[in-house]
C-alpha cells in the first residue's frame, strides 16, 4: 500500500468526499483503487469559521508502483511503512529464574505483556490492590475522607494513569513504531477502535479499568503471574567496588523471590522504594519537575474559544489547550509556566498517597461531558531549588503537600482561590459561577503561601498572558485548587543507553515515569516494551 498524507476536507464534509479526494490527489480512476483505511485524522481549528479535517490514509491500488513513479517527489505520497511489531526473542525451554516486574502501571503492564508474549513467564508484583478493589478505596478518600496508603490514585493495578484523562499520545520519537503496538493491544483489551486513527486518542477512567483487567487476563493466559498487595520491601544486591548484581527481591511478607532480572516500573510516587534503592547504593540523581495548581473553567468557554461556531461538533469533542509562558518578572525570571495534563470535561481529583498531605490531579471519562475543563498550571523547577541529596525533591514535594493539607483545613479538602482574587492578592470567601469539582471539597482562602514565592509570582504573571490566547482564561470566577506536585518523578534512576540496566546495578532495569524515563501513559508503555526486550535479550545471553 501507499500512504497519502495531508488530505484536507471541511469539518462537515459528506461521507463520500474522502474517497473522491483520494482519487483526485492520486489522479486515478475509481476502478484503480482497491480500498483505503484511515491512518490518522486530525483537525486544524486556527480559522474557527472553517475548521479543517486532515487525513492520512493507506491506499491499496492495482498498480502502486506506477502511481509512486508518477508522483515521485511528492512528499505526501510514500510507501506505507511497516508498523508491525516483531519480537526480539523467544524464551528457552529452561530458564534459571523468572523475570520480576515491580509495578502494574502502563510501563509494568507492557513490560509484563511483552515478556509473557515471548514466553518468559514474568512475576508481576503490585503493592496495591486489583483495579476494582482499588477503585473502591479511591472513592473512599473522595467521598469519606478515608485514605488507604497502599491503595489510592497512585498505587494499585493500572498505576496513576488509571485515574486520568487516559491520553494516548506522546511527543517522544518512536522509530520502531512501539506506539502502534501499544494501541493495538489496547484495542484488543476493549479500547474503542478510533484510538488507532484519531490524532489525540483518549480512553477515560471507566474504560481503563476494564482494559487493565483484560490485559491482566491476557498476561496470565500466557504464563505470567500477578501478585497484588505484595510490596517490595528490599532488593538483595551484591555490591562489590561500587558495582552491584541483583540476586532477589524481598517482599514485606518476608518472602524472597530469587531472580537476577528486575524491571523497576514503580511510578513517580513510590517514595519509600526510592529511599530503599538509595540506601542499597543504586545510582540515583535528582531531576527537574514542576509544581503548581489545578485550574477550572466552564468547558463551554474553552470550546467556544478554540472552535468558535463549530463548538459541540461530535468529531471535535470537548476542546483542549496547550499553553506556555516564559516569565520576565524579577521574582520568576526565566521560569516556564505551562498547562499540564489538560482534562477536557473532567474533574479535579484527590491524588495523595500519604496521610496528612493534599495532592491534586485531573481525570476525565471517555465522554468528557462534565461541566468543567481542568488543567495543571505548573512552574518548572530544578534541583537548584531543592539542593541537597538526590532525594531532596521528595522532601520538597512533601513540604508543600503538607502545607496544602493545612490550608485545606486538615480534612483532605484542598485549598482553593478564585483566579481574580489570586491575581489581586486577596483571599477568596465565596465561589462565583465556576463550581470546583474536587472531592471531598475545596476550602477557599489564600493560596499565596501554598507554593514558594517564585512559583506564585510566575503563575500570577502567566495567567493574564494566557488570557490573551484563550479569552476568559483569567476570568475572575475560574478556580485554582492546590497543590499539583506529582507532575513527574523528582528522581532519575539512571541506566545504560544500550542495555537499559542501572548504571551500577546489573540486572536492575529502571523503567517508566518513576525512573525518570517517561511522562504519560503512552511513553511509559513504550518504555515498558523497550525494557522488556532488553530483559529478554539479557536473559538469553545468561542462559
Amino acid at each position: 500500500m501507499l500512504r497519502l498524507n495531508e488530505v484536507q476536507l471541511p469539518l462537515d464534509h459528506p461521507e463520500d468526499a474522502l474517497h473522491a479526494a483520494i482519487l483526485g490527489r492520486l489522479g486515478i480512476a475509481a476502478e484503480e483503487m482497491l480500498g483505503y483505511t484511515i491512518f490518522r485524522r486530525s483537525y486544524d481549528a486556527r480559522k474557527k469559521t472553517a475548521v479543517i479535517l486532515t487525513y492520512s490514509v493507506d491506499v491499496e491500488l492495482k498498480d502502486e508502483d506506477a502511481v509512486l513513479k508518477r508522483m515521485k517527489g511528492d512528499r505526501s505520497v510514500l510507501p506505507t511503512p511497516d508498523t508491525n511489531y516483531r519480537f526480539v526473542a523467544q524464551a528457552p525451554t529452561q530458564m534459571k529464574s523468572r523475570p520480576v516486574v515491580i509495578g502494574t502501571g502502563p510501563c509494568g503492564l507492557f513490560a509484563g505483556l511483552i515478556l509473557a508474549q515471548m514466553g518468559f513467564n514474568p512475576i508481576i508484583l503490585e503493592r496495591g490492590k486489583a483495579v476494582r478493589e482499588r477503585t473502591k478505596d479511591t472513592w473512599g478518600l473522595w467521598r469519606k475522607r478515608e485514605l488507604q496508603p497502599e491503595s489510592n490514585v497512585q498505587f494499585g493495578e493500572g498505576g496513576a494513569g488509571t485515574f486520568s484523562d487516559g491520553k494516548l499520545w506522546t511527543q517522544i520519537k518512536d522509530p520502531k513504531h512501539y506506539g502502534r503496538k501499544v494501541l493495538t493491544e489496547f484495542v484488543k483489551a476493549d479500547a474503542p477502535d478510533e484510538i488507532m486513527y484519531v490524532s489525540k486518542p483518549h480512553i477515560g477512567t471507566f474504560r481503563l479499568v476494564k482494559m487493565v483487567e483484560q490485559m491482566r487476563a491476557s498476561i496470565e493466559a500466557l504464563g505470567g503471574e500477578f501478585r497484588f498487595q505484595q510490596k517490595v520491601e528490599d532488593i538483595d544486591i551484591k555490591m562489590e567496588n561500587g558495582q552491584g548484581q541483583v540476586r532477589a527481591v524481598v517482599l514485606a511478607s518476608g518472602e524472597t523471590i530469587v531472580t537476577d532480572h528486575v524491571v523497576l516500573a514503580i511510578g513517580h510516587s513510590a517514595r519509600d522504594t526510592f529511599q530503599m534503592l538509595y540506601d542499597r547504593g543504586v545510582y540515583i540523581e535528582a531531576k527537574p519537575f514542576s509544581i503548581g495548581f489545578r485550574i477550572e473553567h466552564p468547558q463551554s468557554l474553552i470550546d467556544r474559544c478554540r472552535f468558535g461556531p463549530a463548538a459541540g461538533n461530535p468529531i471535535l469533542g470537548a476542546a483542549d489547550y496547550k499553553l506556555v509562558h516564559h516569565c520576565e518578572s524579577s521574582q520568576a525570571l526565566g521560569r516556564a509556566v505551562y498547562s499540564f495534563c489538560m482534562c477536557p470535561g473532567g474533574t479535579v481529583v484527590a491524588a495523595t498517597s500519604e496521610p496528612g498531605r493534599v495532592v491534586t490531579n485531573g481525570m476525565s471519562q471517555y465522554s468528557r461531558n462534565e461541566r468543567n475543563a481542568n488543567s495543571g498550571i505548573v512552574v518548572g523547577i530544578t534541583p537548584d531549588d531543592y539542593p541537597g541529596h538526590p532525594l531532596a525533591g521528595i522532601d520538597f514535594q512533601r513540604k508543600w503537600e503538607s502545607r496544602a493539607f493545612e490550608l485545606g483545613g486538615g480534612t483532605y479538602d484542598a485549598p482553593g482561590q478564585l483566579v481574580g482574587d489570586f491575581i489581586a492578592g486577596r483571599p477568596s470567601t465565596a465561589l462565583g459561577s465556576v463550581i470546583p469539582s474536587y472531592k471531598p471539597g475545596v476550602h477557599l482562602g489564600d493560596l499565596s503561601t501554598a507554593l514558594p514565592d517564585y512559583a506564585i509570582a510566575a503563575i500570577r504573571e502567566a495567567l493574564p498572558v494566557f488570557d490573551k490566547q484563550i479569552r476568559g482564561f483569567a476570568m475572575a470566577d475560574a478556580v485554582l485548587t492546590g497543590v499539583e506536585t506529582r507532575t513527574s518523578s523528582p528522581v532519575r534512576i539512571k541506566r545504560h543507553d544500550d542495555s537499559l540496566q542501572s548504571l551500577n546495578t546489573t540486572g536492575l532495569f529502571p523503567a517508566g515515569e518513576g525512573a525518570g524515563y517517561a511522562g504519560g501513559i503512552m511513553s511509559a508503555a513504550i518504555d515498558g516494551i523497550r525494557v522488556a526486550e532488553a530483559v529478554a535479550l539479557s536473559m538469553l545471553n545468561k542462559n
